[in-house]
């Protein structure tokens, strides 16, 4: 695919920030931003996952606790 050149405009700072992370990935800061359009783009399955995980990490002991009080209540069942 050919590539285009692409101009814009951030705070030194977002610069700094972007070519240190580029950097650390070991590419390019124009292939760092491709890459991060990709999965801004393409990345609502994963988002999604991590989403439902991130839930059920902070809602865990809720789902302990019921299961605790179905075990210890006779005829109750989990869902």
């Amino acid at each position: 695919m050919a590539k285009t050149q692409l101009g814009a405009r951030v705070d030194a700072e977002i610069k700094q920030l972007a070519e240190a992370r580029a950097a650390d990935r070991g590419l390019s800061l124009g292939d760092y931003i491709a890459v991060l359009v990709r999965e801004d783009t393409g990345g609502l399955r994963q988002r999604g996952l991590d989403a439902a995980e991130r839930f059920l990490a902070e809602h865990q002991g809720v789902f302990d606790e019921a299961e605790d009080a179905d075990r210890h209540t006779p005829g109750a069942h989990a869902a």
